[in-house]
């Protein structure tokens, strides 16, 4: 009988308690239910019209003909695919490395309690992110130029013995872009490293301060082993971001000169809206699309596994 009525109330707490749960699952649907309609409505369906249309050969202005996989035959014998795709694994090797580490140094730097004006430095840093691309491309084509104050500077300090045309140059085009890059995007990740410095104890910093370590010291033996797990999210969203570049290259250098900084973004829109090709091709810009999708998903599945594992070993 005891045991009976000592059952009671035990049953009766865990349904209290899945109700709450439950109630608190569909509070968090209720707020999300909104931005999931429009990702549906926007981005979703979209998606799954893609997959429609790169059966088909379709201009978007003549009548549809099914034509199974054969776009997708004749992407792997497509030399200005190919080269776009390996444009934008180059991109993301020239952007990622500097971007990350950029961001992370003004991060580390702005996240000093006694540094005067931090959030003055913190909104300049953050300008470039919430800058128009039209804006960035016409300033930075005018820097960037043969006429600029670029060029000027080093002819100046007799660096270069005649101008040259960074971003009309088919050696420096790309490298020129990723720097750009670097400048016009690094803000946003600063603030996401700002908010992984926040979750470093402050016990840490005073303990390697009486250890008589310094800021460089400190960063590395401290806070860099802490914000490991962080710093392997933020490298994931920096490398799928630089894959998807887009508005700045086309604002830049529109994919040129001779389709040296084409990347798939430019390249999907090249073939699908713009007639510089012939007839505009839906569907087969919509199975190239596809294919360097499936691509970054992979890489992003891989760069995530490689995460896990590694967060796996330093747990134990």
């Amino acid at each position: 009988m005891t045991h009976t009525r000592s059952a009671q109330p035990t049953h009766s707490s865990k349904r209290i308690k899945l109700i709450k749960k439950i109630k608190l699952n569909l509070w968090c649907w209720a707020f999300l239910a909104i931005q999931l309609t429009f990702w549906g409505l926007f981005t979703g369906w979209s998606v799954i019209l893609s997959f429609y249309y790169s059966l088909l050969d379709w201009s978007g202005f003549t009548a549809a003909t099914f034509v199974g996989m054969r776009n997708y035959a004749q992407l792997l014998n497509d030399r200005m695919f190919w080269n776009a795709f390996s444009n934008s694994f180059y991109f993301m090797v020239l952007a990622v490395p500097p971007q990350l580490a950029v961001s992370l140094f003004l991060a580390y730097m702005l996240n000093n309690a006694l540094l005067k004006g931090r959030t003055l430095y913190r909104t300049a840093y953050f300008v470039p992110v919430i800058t128009t691309s039209a804006i960035v491309g016409v300033i930075m084509v005018f820097i960037w130029g043969a006429q600029g104050p670029l060029n000027h500077l080093l002819l100046t300090l007799r660096i270069l013995s005649e101008p040259i045309s960074f971003l009309g140059n088919v050696n420096t085009s790309m490298g020129t872009v990723a720097a750009i890059s670097v400048w016009n995007i690094s803000g946003i990740y600063m603030i996401y490293w700002l908010a992984g410095l926040q979750s470093v104890p402050q016990d840490l910093y005073e303990a390697a301060k009486v250890d008589g370590a310094g800021r460089a010291r400190t960063f590395w033996s401290v806070v860099l082993p802490v914000m490991a797990p962080i710093a392997g999210v933020i490298t994931i969203m920096c490398i799928i971001n630089a894959l998807r570049m887009f508005d700045l290259i086309l604002t830049l250098t529109g994919g040129g000169p001779f389709f040296s900084t084409e990347v798939i973004a430019t390249y999907v829109y090249r073939m699908a809206f713009t007639s510089e090709m012939g007839l505009p091709r839906l569907g087969y810009a919509s199975a190239a699309a596809l294919m360097f999708g499936a691509s970054v998903i992979a890489i992003g599945l891989l760069l995530n596994g490689v995460k896990r594992i590694v967060d796996y070993k330093r747990g134990e």
